[in-house]
């Protein structure tokens, strides 16, 4: 384990310094966030202004559900994007033949490698969405530690799925929009899951669990979520990350490489 934070620490360090070489970047990240944000919190102004409010969810509560998303959406840009996007551009340039030569887990090094400063703006965004939201709502400390187990379940999930998503691309080669189609389902997380017809809650909880991404942990954080979903979400969380690491031996088992 103390070889593998080694490695994690060494993976950050060279690839931040390579990434602030284009600092300009990052401004446009920032403006670039601002931007989806002020979007994002428009869209919700139309449902609120004429005093409409989803069932159970008042103005206060919709926004941490948003301060959420953000949080995950930043998380993605930092972690999910540079690395397990690579994974279809490993497999088609055969550099992942190079990955498992390496003595490390190749999944470890193919989720890990990269990490991208331009997420970091969503990341702090969210946070102060959520520390808003939740003062207005006088939410105490207990509230927001209560929230954290579940966003962390969430963000398990989320990169189960991107992972195994990606791993497909060892039969498929080029599947960036089923992981852009992804995305697309994850922008249902911006709302409650009320604001959904009932098929659609049904599809977003238990085929996309988009549900397990940003209602639970918003209710968790408001101390009304029921602890079944929690522990739901917790069984969900582990049971994809287990079938992440079995999926992507069962589809190296097809990798051919680029020599053969």
């Amino acid at each position: 384990m103390q070889r593998y934070f080694k490695v994690l620490q060494l993976f950050w360090k060279t690839a931040i310094a390579a990434e602030l070489e284009y600092r300009l970047n990052f401004f446009i990240a920032t403006l670039s966030s601002l931007a989806n944000l002020g979007g994002s919190i428009f869209s919700l102004f139309l449902f609120y202004r004429t005093g409409y409010t989803f069932q159970g969810w008042n103005w206060q509560e919709a926004m941490l559900v948003l301060g959420i998303f953000t949080l995950l959406q930043g998380f993605a840009e930092m972690f999910l994007v540079p690395n397990l996007n690579r994974i279809v551009q490993q497999v088609e340039q055969g550099t992942l033949d190079f990955v498992l030569l390496k003595p490390i887990s190749s999944q470890f090094w193919l989720s890990t490698r990269m990490v991208s400063p331009w997420g970091f703006p969503d990341l702090f965004f969210g946070i102060v969405i959520i520390l808003y939201a939740g003062g207005k709502l006088n939410l105490s400390f207990g509230n927001y530690l209560l929230s954290l187990i579940p966003i962390i379940f969430g963000l398990v999930i989320l990169y189960s799925l991107w992972f195994m998503l990606g791993a497909t691309s060892i039969w498929f080669v080029k599947i960036y929009n089923v992981t852009e189609v992804l995305r697309g389902f994850l922008e249902a997380g911006r709302y409650p899951m009320v604001a959904y017809p009932t098929a659609y809650r049904f599809f977003f909880t238990f085929v996309v669990p988009v549900a397990f991404l940003t209602t639970i942990p918003a209710e968790a954080m408001l101390g009304r979520s029921d602890v079944i979903w929690l522990f739901g979400a917790g069984i969900l969380a582990i049971a994809l990350l287990f079938a992440s690491k079995l999926f992507w031996q069962f589809a190296l088992r097809f990798y051919t490489s680029a020599s053969s």
